[in-house]
């Protein structure tokens, strides 16, 4: 009789951990609004107990930093110091209206959910955001929908101006330019909530010239959802 190999419990166990260390995935993000950009884009496959933004709570600085200029440098810092796998700006910069990104990745043990962030353009501080959404264990394509946030930490003016954070004003790279205008007065209304929460989208007017916000409100409203994020387990 041949002899029968017979793994321990400890061998299963192993085993089963090394074959969990890592899964490979594609995620993808495609920018589904009318006349809105994205700034580069970071999707950061980390533990359950980290969290680039929470709905209700006050934006960490590094969160104010990609809402209100685009920078995901603060971003990359989170993701690295809590050592995180990250897919960082796959649209090679800005995201235009009806494109989509993608980027591979092979995570490590651990690093169960998945969160998304981006700039939306234009705007004072908001951003398409999917907050620690658990990955499938079973490969297959799974789709989620993401809608535009505001991070609390700017008045949603609509006027031009650096994109720096703590200063008002909505950056404008040169794609958008043209189709921005000047000289406004500033959009009125209380922005009292100062915790991350949905966004209420642009307000924007008909003049290029003045009025009171520099945002063509025939090209730059929305309604959520604003990004769709398909991601693909292998």
């Amino acid at each position: 009789m041949k002899p029968i190999n017979i793994l321990s419990a400890a061998a299963v166990l192993a085993l089963t951990s090394q074959q969990s260390l890592a899964a490979d995935i594609t995620v993808e993000v495609q920018n589904l609004t009318h006349g809105l950009y994205f700034t580069p884009i970071a999707a950061v496959v980390h533990a359950p107990d980290v969290s680039l933004f929470e709905v209700g709570e006050a934006a960490s600085t590094e969160l104010q930093m990609m809402a209100e200029g685009g920078s995901i440098d603060g971003i990359t810092t989170v993701a690295n110091a809590a050592s995180a796998d990250m897919i960082s700006n796959p649209a090679g910069g800005l995201l235009a209206p009806t494109m989509k990104a993608s980027g591979d990745l092979m995570t490590t043990d651990g690093n169960l959910m998945l969160s998304v962030v981006a700039m939306v353009l234009p705007s004072n501080d908001g951003f398409m955001g999917l907050d620690n959404w658990e990955l499938p264990t079973e490969a297959g394509t799974y789709t989620v929908y993401l809608n535009a946030y505001d991070a609390g930490t700017e008045a949603n003016d609509e006027l031009r101006g650096s994109g720096a954070p703590g200063m008002p004003g909505m950056p404008v790279p040169p794609p958008l330019d043209p189709l921005l205008g000047t000289g406004g007065s500033g959009v009125a209304g209380a922005d009292s909530n100062a915790t991350v929460h949905i966004h209420r989208g642009n307000i924007g007017d008909d003049s290029l010239t003045d009025g009171k916000s520099d945002v063509n409100n025939t090209v730059h409203r929305w309604l959520n959802p604003v990004a769709k994020v398909t991601v693909t387990v292998r």
